[in-house]
């Protein structure tokens, strides 16, 4: 091939509209991918505000009309954006100079566009699985998280690859949808630690006491209100941390246990150690990471933990659950501390553990920072990612599919 790779990626979400972990995941390999010499066109849903096509840093970036139709319920409005993403993403397909190569699909809400338009074009379709309906509900109990789990399972098996970003989401996988190993390709997940430059230079010591008194440690948590994440473990051993060390915890991240999670915290009487913060602009959660004594990832179910390598990429130390990616990203000691997971005693543990050795503290800090930029950057993941586009394409042409 003398021309550019060309490939067209499918997400329901993508700056500014961001929802999770796909949108800045997304971001960022499009930005990098293009920088190794492949042309990428997203489609994506629309956000208030933000233009219907734009070019980031060479990606075309387009945005689909999502709210058209109105939707008794989500399963219905995600049935319907497909319909429409499908309609749109193929009329951009057929005007552009060169064809597409591979279209590369973001999670189960994208399937139905995706599959159809590998179909219409009869090109390649590669999925990422950024993380799967029966490990964030541990099981399958609803219809709607069963039609969720086959639609998945459809999306896998329509897929020439199935990219997921730890070895414990490949075997995850696999075993959820009774995969074979060589479909399966894990490629990381990312970080650019370039964005925490030049906070040092912003007066952090004012921004940290609108959260803080200059004497008490902040353990911050960043992530959705809701029970995967094991936000409620961590509130829990709130009262074990207190009785050590003199702490602010930072909750940051708005979902369905709010009130249950203040709730809890009146009953204690903790108010004024715990704050709730809801969401927060980027910029303030730049900061918040800079300044944070600890940075905790109490999750029960995490195919890779974005959060844990923000804060290592900010020199945040981290403590994790030992589960799913997580353990693949944290060297129990030397890059940040493993705490057992859905249990608070270990948790309460961990952070105590980092907020009162200040030597540790530092030594887990340089070393998770070196990790970050021996593994995690973007630049070699967008690399891998090439790859792996490039060995689909070699054999799709030598299939009696091309």
């Amino acid at each position: 091939m003398n021309r550019p790779l060309n490939v067209m990626m499918l997400s329901w979400e993508f700056p500014p509209r961001v929802i999770g972990g796909i949108s800045p995941h997304m971001y960022f390999l499009s930005k990098s991918l293009a920088k190794n010499g492949v042309k990428v066109h997203i489609v994506t849903c629309d956000f208030p505000g933000a233009p219907a096509h734009e070019v980031i840093d060479g990606v075309e970036v387009y945005r689909i009309d999502s709210y058209k139709n109105p939707s008794p319920d989500f399963a219905t409005w995600v049935y319907l954006m497909n319909l429409n993403m499908q309609k749109e993403a193929a009329s951009i397909v057929a005007k552009l100079p060169e064809p597409i190569d591979v279209f590369h699909a973001h999670d189960w809400l994208v399937a139905t566009a995706g599959i159809g338009l590998k179909h219409v074009f009869r090109k390649p379709l590669l999925v990422t699985m950024h993380s799967t309906e029966i490990g964030r509900r541990d099981g399958l109990h609803t219809s709607t998280e069963k039609m969720i789990h086959e639609t998945e399972a459809w999306l896998t098996y329509e897929a020439w690859r199935v990219i997921c970003c730890s070895d414990y989401m490949v075997q995850h996988v696999k075993w959820a949808f009774g995969l074979p190993s060589d479909k399966l390709v894990m490629v990381p997940n990312g970080v650019n630690p370039r964005i925490y430059d030049g906070l040092e230079n912003q007066d952090l010591a004012a921004f940290r006491r609108k959260f803080a008194l200059p004497e008490e440690k902040i353990v911050l948590y960043v992530g959705r209100l809701v029970y995967e994440k094991g936000i409620h473990i961590l509130i829990n051993a709130v009262p074990k941390v207190l009785e050590k060390v003199n702490a602010k915890f930072v909750i940051v991240g708005t979902g369905y246990m709010r009130d249950q999670l203040s709730n809890i915290v009146k009953s204690m009487g903790l108010e004024h150690k715990v704050l709730f913060e809801g969401f927060v602009d980027e910029g303030n959660l730049l900061k918040l990471q800079k300044c944070a004594d600890v940075c905790v990832v109490p999750s029960l179910f995490e195919p890779f933990g974005i959060v844990a390598l923000e804060a290592m990429a900010a020199k945040s130390p981290v403590v994790v659950s030992d589960t799913g990616g997580l353990s693949e990203i944290v060297d129990h000691e030397k890059t940040g501390v493993k705490a057992y997971s859905n249990n608070t005693d270990s948790l309460a543990w961990g952070i105590t553990k980092i907020l009162l050795d200040n030597n540790f503290r530092n030594s887990i800090r340089e070393n998770a920072y070196k990790k970050i930029l021996e593994k995690y950057d973007w630049d070699k993941i967008a690399q891998q990612t090439r790859q792996t586009y490039e060995g689909v394409i070699g054999e799709y042409s030598k299939s009696f599919w091309a």
